[in-house]
């Protein structure tokens, strides 16, 4: 049972390795069709305030909503009138007579930071009462080959299972990328936010920083991407960025028959699950490979860890990993983009470049901003002469 579905990207996942979805949830109407269209024999709900059954699902899956929880948000933190509608999933369970094995949930990771991490607290508090086990592990989408910088908290409960055993298989696997800033490779190309103030993500080798669903101002907010062999600066097409979170090509088409804003299938995709993320914790769900990572027993006035944690049987665990899964090959953003770039407009990139000049916080590589200028002068002769 998908809760907060989105686009489906749990749902997908899962259908990937066998599951049947007995029902999907999801309030936007623009996701909604997109829904209708890819899962056309599933029910789909509404308000989750109104469901009152889970369908006697084995999984409960949920995407719960961010803005109260993100860095870039309100951060009025898990009471906020978005990010406490995950309380519903809590109801919904409490009120099951047959009760979900597992529930799988997910959100942004700035939420362990925000407000001393009280939101994972109030979730672990609220799983514990109902007699669930659980874990949760801060994941970079790179890890699963995925050219996205886009770190995300899942958060794994089981009624019966020890949860550890599913999201901590493999010991200590150490960031296969390079996130320093220094000299520019010609083979690689590079991501970052033309939107962004003085202060901001930066940018990414072989990735685009974290996909948002739209600027401040509500407008489409694709990242912008730098090709240093070409000097060319542009942005990808929605079809790129599906495939950026595993989706196939297209699949937010369905979506613009529902609206003609520009922006619209950007915020459905920018507020999605990377598709190969949940697909590896349903692989591990159908056979856990075992607890392989160092533990500490938490006090319990202890704060809660800031990358992964488990609870079994009224005790909690601190757990030494990282943030990367499995060993993967290196993400190449440039595999990914199949669709020819958008040019970045002269506009675009005047105000980005004057904002980086200016900051003091968002490093960039040698040779970036020379070629940024370049491409403005460039951009403004060639309209010029147009």
């Amino acid at each position: 049972m998908g809760l907060f579905s989105g686009i489906g990207g749990f749902e997908l996942a899962f259908a990937r390795h066998g599951a049947e979805c007995v029902g999907l949830c999801e309030i936007d109407e623009v996701a909604r069709a997109v829904l209708t269209a890819r899962f056309p024999d599933v029910p789909l709900y509404g308000d989750v305030e109104a469901i009152e059954s889970l369908n006697d699902a084995d999984v409960v899956t949920a995407g719960f909503p961010c803005q109260d929880l993100s860095q870039a948000g309100g951060r009025t933190g898990i009471k906020g009138s978005r990010s406490v509608l995950i309380d519903h999933v809590f109801r919904l369970i409490a009120a099951a007579e047959k009760k979900p094995e597992w529930v799988v949930l997910e959100n942004v990771s700035y939420m362990l930071k925000l407000k001393g991490g009280n939101a994972m607290l109030h979730i672990i508090e609220q799983a514990e009462a109902l007699g669930y086990n659980w874990a949760y592990r801060v994941l970079d989408a790179r890890c699963f080959g995925l050219p996205q910088r886009r770190e995300r908290v899942v958060i794994l409960l089981s009624r019966t299972q020890d949860a550890s055993q599913v999201l901590f298989p493999a010991g200590r696997v150490e960031p296969n990328v390079d996130d320093h800033v220094g000299l520019v490779s010609p083979q690689s190309v590079y991501g970052f936010y033309w939107t962004e103030g003085k202060r901001g993500l930066g940018w990414v080798k072989d990735a685009v920083p974290t996909i948002k669903g739209g600027s401040a101002l509500g407008i489409p907010s694709p990242p912008a991407i730098w090709n240093p062999a070409t000097g060319e600066f542009g942005t990808p097409s929605i079809a790129d960025a599906e495939r950026m979170f595993g989706f196939t090509p297209g699949w937010t088409e369905p979506a613009s028959a529902s609206s003609s804003k520009a922006g619209a299938r950007w915020k459905l995709v920018g507020n999605t699950i990377c598709v190969p993320m949940v697909e590896w914790v349903c692989k591990q769900i159908m056979a856990p490979r075992g607890l392989e990572a160092l533990t500490d027993a938490l006090a319990e006035t202890a704060r809660l860890p800031l990358v992964a944690a488990y609870g079994i049987a009224g005790r909690r665990y601190a757990v030494n990993v990282s943030k990367w899964a499995i060993t993967a090959p290196p993400p190449q953003l440039g595999q990914f983009l199949v669709d020819s770039l958008k040019p970045l407009s002269v506009r675009a990139a005047s105000g980005f470049y004057s904002r980086a000049l200016e900051s003091t916080t968002i490093r960039f590589a040698d040779g970036f901003l020379t070629s940024l200028a370049s491409y403005i002068e460039r951009s403004k002769l060639a309209s010029s002469l147009s």
